[in-house]
């Protein structure tokens, strides 16, 4: 009775069906391959809007992250945080981009110059190409290949060149130190990292990252894939904040120990550089975790109750699909802000530990379970998969 009433409601206020999150669209990839069927120029268009937009994306997204950042830390912290420029300090972040802007870079008389000046710049290119296969809506993506999500872990993977290129070329024994840290730390978390999203390619059956999201039209694999699903998404929250150096993870940079870390003797633009990256993979990862365990842009359905998915889908279809990706993401964001004022930081030993001799064996008896249900079809509204 309950869902015939809501059938009712939803074609009283002429809801569009669900069906329109998961209508298939093109990313700017693959219609810059059909315009080169007809000419070389349409193809190029495509790849330049597809620049652009990442780049420009990832310089407003580290504005926007550094203000939100100052802002939650300042509430935390019982004070307003940036107040001053801009109403409520809101342009704070582009104040200190320009100051950055203009200040000198200096380079270390005895390092690797052409090394020291490649390092940041190899640092957001490692992010901008994690961020073009990133689905924001239907069509809104860069590109969305076959192997998504193989691409994902090859390419999550390169940021921590850039980070033991600029360590390693400071000829600075802090910076040197903690580039080390980064990477010992970053490659053995992309491991555990790994696991928790081949747990969902086993329930999707797909390694494409759109293709992921659409199997979730029946509800999101965070509770359709029981306790396994919920154990991924904890082991990927633990490894993406450990990918990210951010707390209790922050090694890389400990003020106490290593001054500034592996960016302590940069300076300027180059300095920015490092955390723009830094707060570009934060949204990254939180858009990643989105996308597989939380139906990326789809609202949240219940199996086939269609009456409740209609009124879940209230919002227009052109809307919807961003509301829902960008409301997911920023809960997401915050909470990743929470773990910086909560948790204290760990010694290297421990952090190793607990990647190693926690994480890990849990990963894999978890990737083990998550294909006894895919076997057994032990999921919740199983008629979707």
């Amino acid at each position: 009775m309950a869902d015939a009433l809501l059938n009712q409601l939803s074609l009283t206020l002429s809801v569009p069906s669900s069906q329109a999150f998961a209508a298939p669209a093109m990313s700017l990839a693959d219609r810059a391959s059909r315009a080169l069927e007809s000419g070389v120029w349409g193809a190029v268009m495509y790849i330049v809007i597809g620049l652009v937009a990442v780049l420009t994306g990832v310089s407003v997204l580290g504005l926007v992250m550094s203000y939100i950042e100052r802002k939650v830390a300042g509430h935390f912290q019982c004070r307003l945080g940036p107040m001053r420029v801009g109403p409520h300090g809101v342009l704070q972040s582009l104040a200190d981009g320009i100051k950055l802007l203009f200040k000198e870079g200096i380079e270390p008389g005895q390092g690797d110059k052409v090394i020291f000046i490649g390092a940041p710049i190899f640092s957001i290119t490692a992010t901008i190409l994690l961020l073009a296969i990133v689905p924001l809506a239907p069509g809104i993506q860069v590109v969305d290949m076959n192997v998504g999500v193989v691409y994902i872990a090859a390419v999550s993977g390169l940021g921590v060149m850039g980070i033991l290129m600029g360590g390693w070329s400071s000829n600075n024994k802090w910076s040197l130190l903690g580039a080390m840290r980064a990477g010992a730390q970053m490659i053995s978390y992309e491991v555990s990292l790994t696991i928790a999203l081949l747990v969902v390619v086993l329930f999707s059956g797909t390694l494409k990252v759109s293709e992921i999201i659409e199997s979730q039209q029946q509800g999101w694999w965070i509770w359709r894939g029981h306790g396994v699903a919920i154990v991924a998404f904890c082991l990927y929250v633990i490894a993406s904040t450990a990918e990210l150096n951010r707390t209790p993870f922050d090694l890389p940079e400990g003020e106490s120990e290593l001054t500034g870390g592996y960016h302590t003797e940069y300076s300027g633009l180059r300095f920015s550089f490092f955390f723009l990256a830094e707060f570009a993979n934060l949204f990254v990862f939180s858009a990643l975790a989105v996308t597989f365990f939380f139906g990326g842009w789809l609202p949240f359905h219940v199996g086939n109750y269609e009456g409740f998915n209609a009124v879940m889908d209230l919002l227009p279809p052109v809307i919807s699909p961003m509301f829902w990706f960008g409301s997911k993401c920023a809960l997401l964001i915050f909470v990743l802000m929470w773990f910086r004022w909560t948790f204290p930081r760990l010694r290297m030993d421990q952090l190793m530990r607990l990647e190693w001799k926690v994480l890990l064996p849990i990963g894999f008896v978890n990737l083990i379970l998550a294909a006894t249900v895919v076997l057994t079809g032990l999921y919740f509204f199983p008629s979707a998969t």
